[in-house]
């Protein structure tokens, strides 16, 4: 098995952390799996049939563990679960928004940003940190509503 991303290996030892096995099986259950919303059950179920001895305390302190490092963070979708991604900062994970629809739940990654939008939500986080002196490292957003499936159910 892989034992993980160096990137993360390094951020883990720097902060006095091992990359112990439970932890390991949850990157890359998220690095096989890029663009997946995992909520903490769902991972559990993977990373248990992975290894039976990891238990669901394991996977949640492990997930909040993970997203105080900024390896992965926490999204609601409004559905009650928190749910959980890899964040821009692992490789090939590109900057992106959310479309949920309200009516399935289905979540759609937004990545293909016109160059009016780059610069309206960039001219947006300027704004914001000038006025609140606030220094801004990142932002997520998301769009509700009814996708085209449900849409067409109506």
């Amino acid at each position: 098995m892989r034992r993980g991303n160096p990137w993360i290996c390094k951020r883990m030892r720097e902060e006095g952390m091992r990359m112990t096995q439970a932890r390991a099986i949850i990157l890359n259950i998220f690095a096989g799996n890029q663009g997946e919303h995992f909520s903490a059950q769902e991972i559990f179920f993977i990373a248990h049939r992975i290894n039976p001895g990891i238990g669901f305390a394991t996977v949640y302190r492990t997930l909040d563990l993970l997203a105080q490092m900024g390896i992965i963070q926490k999204l609601e979708f409004g559905d009650g679960l928190t749910r959980y991604e890899m964040t821009e900062a692992m490789e090939n994970v590109p900057h992106h928004h959310h479309l949920v629809c309200t009516e399935c739940g289905k979540v759609i990654d937004y990545t293909e940003f016109t160059d009016e939008e780059k610069e309206l939500f960039a001219k947006v986080e300027k704004e914001l940190s000038e006025k609140y002196k606030f220094k801004i490292k990142n932002h997520i957003i998301q769009f509700c509503g009814i996708c085209n499936n449900c849409g067409e159910r109506r």
